[in-house]
């Protein structure tokens, strides 16, 4: 096994450094984060960091990178205070990840990646019409993070938008049955196969395969 140091990592060109970094932590999810701002102007952009806070409140994070170069999606949500996060599936990866190139403020990444804006009654921020699982967020916190200069934004769910038949009767929702797909380094895109549910783990007793609605064993 590889052994790779401190000393080595600091010497590491940025590029190489940043790919060998971002893949550590593994599979993660790919969302497209929509913003617009007081003259209307929409903004799409691709995020791999959401993480969950909680439920209750329902909360989720995600990491903004330092302010080196224009940050619109950040100065978006500063300014109107609310965001959508919309779940990347098979049908639009590839437009999503397009989303990373930096477009000018007045350019349209809807337009410039073929993707649609969809909105809801009394809410400014876009959705991502294709997208099969989406909900919508309103800013409560950006947390500094001073060891890199990056930005923790923390929002609170407000609205959820999903196919019916996704959601069990447990509340668990099937992503992989939306075609969900999941990110891992920079730029590598996966589809992925559930092993299966498992049962709520108690210290007396092995969980236990249970079905896709959560009741019983598969």
């Amino acid at each position: 096994m590889q052994h790779i140091n401190s000393s080595q990592l600091q010497v590491m060109s940025n590029r190489y450094r940043a790919q060998l970094v971002n893949s550590l932590s593994g599979f993660k999810s790919a969302n497209l984060i929509g913003t617009i701002d007081n003259q209307q102007q929409t903004n799409l952009a691709i995020f791999s960091s959401v993480a969950h806070l909680g439920s209750s409140p329902a909360l989720l994070g995600f990491i903004m990178r330092p302010d080196s170069v224009e940050r619109h999606t950040l100065e978006n949500i500063k300014a109107t205070k609310q965001y959508t996060i919309n779940q990347v599936n098979q049908q639009i990866w590839q437009s999503a990840h397009q989303t990373s190139a930096r477009y000018l403020k007045n350019e349209c990444e809807f337009e410039k990646t073929g993707l649609t804006t969809e909105f809801i009654e009394g809410v400014g921020a876009p959705f991502v019409k294709e997208s099969q699982l989406k909900y919508l967020l309103t800013l409560q916190e950006i947390v500094p993070i001073k060891a890199n200069n990056t930005s923790f934004v923390i929002g609170e769910i407000t609205d959820i938008l999903c196919q019916q038949s996704a959601i069990k009767k447990d509340g668990y929702i099937d992503i992989e049955s939306l075609n969900t797909v999941a990110l891992s380094g920079l730029d590598s895109y996966h589809t992925t196969q559930r092993l299966s549910r498992l049962s709520y783990a108690k210290t007396e007793t092995a969980a236990k395969a249970i079905s896709i609605d959560g009741n019983g064993s598969e």
